[in-house]
């Protein structure tokens, strides 16, 4: 597997960080939908935090189920804990159409962007399209790409996707972007080895660059992630975003998180010990 999408290094972290330093945030909701993704994210989120001083009473963590609709007591107590004193955030990782009526929750109870923001890692140019984003105008969203990102190859690509779908309200978005990336960098390993046999495409893929459609090149790691910029962007009102933040390069991709035990020994290197999770301090790998 080599993975294009964002780590959590790649999003979650650089998320808190921006909050932490630009907007003066102190106490922190970690809000997400029940299943794998966001309960990993806001582990390695809350041990984050604590390293940087955060008390456990200035963390609230929060699991709806899929498609949770009825946001009222949910939002109150977000409420509630934002009215300690603190700047408060909120970190969203809520997915799918549970968004929509969380946000407009957030409204119908006076709770603003400048109060209050969300950052949110699952809510993009598609999942704006089309609903009414006056509940969201002034939240905000981390990705590696957005489509209002101005290059001449990002409006290349939308020029292509449009006229591809025969519709030039349609949208990109940042797992487009990864595709895109990934696609390139397995036809450049493709015509390294003039092959397409799995194996030798594989041990081709580590070193391989391509251009993302943000300005800058990717480059595939060892450890089969590969390297991003990444932005917070502010939702406007036609379901855009403009970008208020970016990382001054590329983030390498973190297979293992360095915020949790049992993980920050651990590094993925295909290359060197051909090996997903080698224990920095044992000298093995997991899976031999």
């Amino acid at each position: 597997m080599f993975y294009t999408g964002a780590a959590p290094n790649q999003q979650a972290i650089p998320a808190v960080d921006y909050l932490m330093k630009d907007e003066k945030v102190k106490r922190w909701v970690l809000a997400g939908t029940d299943y794998v993704y966001p309960r990993t994210t806001n582990k390695i989120l809350e041990a984050y935090l604590k390293s940087k001083g955060v008390a456990q009473e200035d963390i609230m963590i929060n699991y709806t189920p899929f498609g949770h609709a009825d946001w009222q007591t949910i939002v109150a107590d977000i409420k509630k804990f934002g009215s300690a004193g603190k700047k408060t955030a909120v970190v969203s990782t809520i997915n799918g159409d549970a968004n929509v009526p969380f946000y407009k929750e957030l409204g119908n109870q006076g709770v603003k962007a400048k109060d209050i923001p969300v950052v949110a890692f699952s809510v993009g140019e598609e999942e704006l399209a089309g609903i009414d984003t006056k509940p969201l105008l002034g939240h905000l969203a981390a990705w590696n790409y957005f489509q209002s990102i101005k290059n001449a190859k990002n409006a290349e690509f939308i020029k292509n996707w449009q006229a591809y779908t025969k519709n030039a309200k349609r949208v990109t978005n940042d797992p487009m972007e990864a595709h895109v990336i990934g696609f390139q960098m397995w036809v450049k390993a493709v015509e390294k080895v003039k092959s397409t046999d799995p194996d030798k495409v594989i041990d081709a893929l580590p070193g391989i660059e391509a251009p993302n459609l943000t300005g800058g090149t990717s480059k595939m790691l060892p450890n089969h992630h590969i390297t991003k910029p990444v932005f917070i962007g502010e939702v406007k009102a036609d379901g855009q975003f403009n970008v208020v933040w970016k990382t001054p390069g590329l983030v390498p991709g973190d297979a293992w998180s360095k915020e949790l035990e049992g993980s920050k020994d651990l590094v993925g290197d295909w290359v060197t010990k051909k090996c997903g999770n080698f224990n920095t301090k044992t000298n093995k790998c997991g899976g031999a």
